[in-house]
């Protein structure tokens, strides 16, 4: 490998004082000095210093790959850990191996836990100051550490107001302000009882308390997302994402999506969804469902019918929820690749005999549900039963 072009060093709230030796000296014969205008005050920049465009873009830095003279030494300063929610992450995607070196500092993770004296293996971290609160509802369970960061001390009070509304108020807050720095600050406080002005930057650890977490499986309750009805009830629900199988970073089509609660259950579980529904209304819940879980970054919402309209990105798995036809369905089974996983559940008699059909050509398993839930009787309870259903789960 050559020498790298450029270095991509952390940075503490203590400036310079809290680097390694090597970094220090890769600043001071730095030629180029990329940087908030934070960052570049604390390491004296100068002419060298260029400050991110807003908004934030990397094109300056990339701009140096071609034509820079061989001994150009360019570097990006991060906050802590250049690759926890920073710069470096965004930048390697786009440079080559032999392009860039890093020189990471202390995390503002590892600062939190180090203050509270928790355990970094027992903490989950968030990034939220790009990023909307709900991405850490999963997350939100009984005795969780949470480390957060906001986009500013205003969003301390949203943040308690939403562990608040969700049941967490007993949750206890602290909220760090310039962590690792001279200016560096300590508020504790419940979430429902948030109170004064922070400065940035900010970073909350949570320890939550009260409330009640998602559940850990499949199934959901119904009442958890908006819908008008058209929702695959809980118990059909957990029997079809048992037979779709979710492995993290898989995709999913869910075709026929309804209000999008197979979709939102299979991203929960780490895959990624796309979400295919001809009627707009449906649509506008897929998204506040998304939304309301914390989501809406792994699922992708398509307006059509299949098979007219097919998502772009290949599937592991397919979810066929409403629409079924023998063309239909000819015209999927072309367009999946091999070794993806196809549920489709039958209410129709005329869906029946077809998956009845196709499991005599394709193959794969056919498993008959029939529920029926306790309801009153006259002054009495009885069975209510609601119309059998035919699953049938196969493997192209």
């Amino acid at each position: 490998m050559g020498k790298p072009w450029l270095h991509i060093i952390g940075l503490g709230e203590d400036g310079p004082a809290g680097l390694s030796d090597a970094s220090r000296e890769i600043l001071a014969r730095a030629d180029v000095i990329f940087g908030g205008p934070r960052h570049l005050e604390l390491v004296g920049a100068g002419a060298r210093g260029r400050a991110w465009p807003i908004p934030f873009d990397l094109a300056p830095v990339l701009a140096l790959r071609e034509g820079r003279p061989a001994d150009l030494e360019v570097v990006v300063l991060a906050s802590g850990d250049p690759f926890w929610h920073g710069a470096g992450g965004s930048l390697v995607r786009h440079l080559s191996p032999q392009d860039w070196i890093c020189h990471p500092a202390v995390s503002s993770v590892s600062w939190a836990a180090a203050r509270l004296g928790w355990r970094l293996e027992e903490v989950t971290s968030f990034g939220l100051h790009a990023a909307p609160l709900a991405r850490m509802r999963a997350d939100l369970q009984q005795g969780a550490k949470l480390v957060v960061t906001l986009r500013g001390g205003a969003q301390v009070p949203d943040l308690g107001a939403y562990l608040t509304g969700l049941g967490f108020g007993a949750s206890e807050l602290t909220v760090f302000e310039a962590l690792g720095g001279p200016r560096e600050r300590r508020h504790r406080m419940r979430a429902d009882q948030v109170a004064g002005h922070f400065g940035a930057p900010v970073l909350v650890a949570i320890a939550v308390a009260g409330g009640q977490g998602l559940p850990r499986g499949f199934g959901l309750p119904d009442d958890l997302f908006t819908h008008h009805g058209q929702i695959t009830k809980r118990p059909v629900r957990a029997l079809t994402l048992s037979a779709l199988a979710p492995r993290m970073g898989e995709r999913l089509w869910d075709l026929g999506a309804g209000c999008g609660s197979i979709s939102v259950e299979w991203a929960l579980a780490g895959g990624r969804a796309s979400a295919l529904e001809p009627r707009p209304d449906r649509l506008a819940q897929i998204g506040q469902n998304a939304a309301q879980f914390g989501v809406e970054h792994r699922i992708d919402i398509h307006e059509g019918q299949w098979p007219q309209t097919l998502p772009s990105a290949a599937p592991d798995a397919v979810f066929i929820g409403g629409g079924l036809s023998r063309e239909g369905f000819e015209a999927l089974w072309a367009r999946i690749p091999a070794g993806t996983r196809l549920v489709g559940n039958a209410v129709t008699l005329e869906s029946e005999a077809l998956y009845l059909a196709l499991q005599a050509e394709c193959g794969g398993h056919l498993l008959r549900v029939e529920l029926a839930e306790e309801a009153p009787l006259g002054r009495m309870r009885g069975w209510n039963r609601a119309r059998p259903i035919l699953q049938w789960s196969a493997i192209r």
